[in-house]
């Protein structure tokens, strides 16, 4: 994972510099592996609107709190679950 784009709306460093969309920084700073998506899915995401990328980093936020929880079910069920 890498920064939030630089400013001015500049593309990421990790762009290349292409017409690839420019997504908000706030997707970087909670660190969403933003770097991996494909252009069509980094697309969704640059066209989201306040409300749905605050929605998409509450859910983001309440993952992160229980990670070790859905870990460790994992690795209970096999992997089994996600």
């Amino acid at each position: 994972m890498t920064g939030p784009p630089g400013s001015g709306g500049a593309p990421h460093p990790a762009d290349g510099g292409g017409d690839r969309p420019v997504l908000p920084a706030a997707l970087y700073e909670a660190g969403l592996p933003v770097d991996l998506l494909t252009d069509e899915q980094r697309l969704v995401l640059s066209e989201l609107t306040p409300e749905e990328l605050a929605v998409l980093l509450d859910i983001k936020s309440r993952l992160d709190a229980v990670e070790p929880e859905v870990q460790a079910h994992g690795e209970i069920a096999g992997g089994a679950l996600f």
